[in-house]
């Protein structure tokens, strides 16, 4: 049973690994390679690759391997280096993810104040700042590792890299620093900001939604006021005056169509398909950024809510913690924490549709277009430089922010009439 345990152990750690390292490696290759993708959610997101790609080299073989030998093998330089290292990747992956909810939420509720601020210089003084944050709030920990000795069941000295802090109080107060400033504040920060940018995405939801009410509703006021003249029936059904009363949004497409009065029938028909599946585009898409920003917020508090946990009760009790967390338990919350590493990849990046595409085209050798194969360089390129929006935002960020500024002008327009 104990054989089975630890092989079970070795595979997931391994997995775990494994995609860690594939994965943030790939988003370090595209964002390096690829000059059109760097943004400024792509440079946070860069630093979270960075962070957590030093996450899974330094945390997850220092750990497992260690729990296998029940011995510390690496001497005690690398026991300080892994600790402060383990440190800073965890420090720097939260707070780029705290970074990244503030970018999403300025660039998506506040879009029109955030251009003036929102740029690469910007985001490179952030990451510094939150990097030297990092190195600076992790220094306990090469201060204080230390390698212990003890003696093996098959009475050899072993060796263990341990935290030993000047005081109960010390460590209490330590740890209890960690749970506000790398759990609780960033937690709360993620919640806070995805919430109010799945407010305004719900507020955009309504307003699609009433605006294509409103498109099927004076399309079928003007069929039966049509047939109504034709039928030299005066007594309409009302929908002008409703229509006077309250004056639909309308976009720029619509204005455009109006003012061509030749246009038949036929024509206008075809000019609706392709609003309504616009619309229906972006709401399938807005609903799914609210279900994506669930996720993250989820996985973030079932990732690391585990571990910090049970640092700050092994803070306070120490004997009772570690006869509930000792063994397969405690490696399983270690996991949980690590498997951070690999699932940011995934929801940050590979669920986007522009960085997909980013990724083939950085990976593909020639374009199949033309009479003869050219190289995917700049001329392949420049296609897709022309549908990137303002300094080349993700699909989601500039859809999203577009569809709000234009809920609010439409809004104020209305009003002013």
């Amino acid at each position: 049973m104990e054989k089975k345990k630890r092989e079970m152990r070795i595979f997931l750690y391994s997995l775990i690994f494994l995609l860690s390292v594939f994965g943030n490696l790939l988003i370090i290759y595209v964002l390096v390679l690829n000059k059109r993708m760097r943004t400024v959610t792509n440079c946070f997101l860069l630093s979270l690759a960075l962070s957590d790609l030093m996450m899974a080299v330094f945390c997850m073989p220092f750990t497992l391997i260690p729990n296998i030998l029940e011995d510390f093998i690496f001497g005690a330089a690398m026991c300080k280096i892994v600790t402060y290292f383990m440190g800073i990747s965890v420090s720097i992956s939260t707070f780029s993810l705290v970074a990244i909810a503030i970018e999403r939420y300025s660039a998506i509720c506040n879009p029109l104040k955030s251009r003036s601020w929102q740029t690469r210089s910007h985001a490179y003084r952030v990451i510094a700042a939150t990097w030297a944050l990092s190195l600076v709030i992790m220094v306990p920990y090469p201060v204080f590792s230390v390698l212990r000795a003890f003696p093996k069941a098959d009475r050899t000295m072993g060796h263990m890299c341990r935290l030993t802090w000047p005081s109960e109080e010390v460590e209490q107060a330590w740890y209890m620093l960690l749970l506000f400033i790398l759990f609780f504040i960033p937690g709360l920060v993620m919640i806070v900001a995805y919430g109010l940018i799945s407010r305004e995405l719900y507020r955009g939801i309504q307003f699609e939604l009433g605006q294509n009410r409103e498109a099927m509703g004076l399309k079928n006021c003007a069929n039966n006021n049509n047939s109504s003249v034709a039928n030299g029936n005066e007594d309409d059904d009302g929908c002008y005056i409703q229509v006077a009363k309250q004056p639909p949004a309308v976009e720029l497409s619509t204005l455009t169509a109006a003012t061509n009065g030749g246009a038949g029938a036929s024509s206008k028909a075809k000019a609706e398909r392709p609003r309504t599946n616009t619309s229906e585009a972006k709401l399938v898409a807005k609903k799914r950024v609210i279900r994506m920003l669930i996720v993250i917020v989820v996985l973030f508090f079932l990732c690391w809510m585990p571990l910090y946990t049970a640092n700050t009760w092994k803070a306070f009790d120490l004997n009772s913690a570690q006869r509930a967390l000792s063994g397969a338990p405690i490696s399983f919350i270690h996991l949980l924490s690590y498997s951070s590493a690999c699932v940011n990849p995934i929801i940050y990046c590979f669920m986007n549709t522009r960085f997909r595409k980013a990724l083939l085209a950085t990976f593909a050798r020639c374009c199949p277009r033309g009479p003869a194969p050219r190289c995917c360089g700049r001329r392949c390129g420049r296609g897709r430089g022309r549908r990137m929006g303002r300094d080349g935002e993700d699909d989601a960020t500039q859809t999203m922010a577009v569809s709000v500024s234009r809920f609010s002008y439409t809004t104020v327009s209305t009003a002013g009439q």
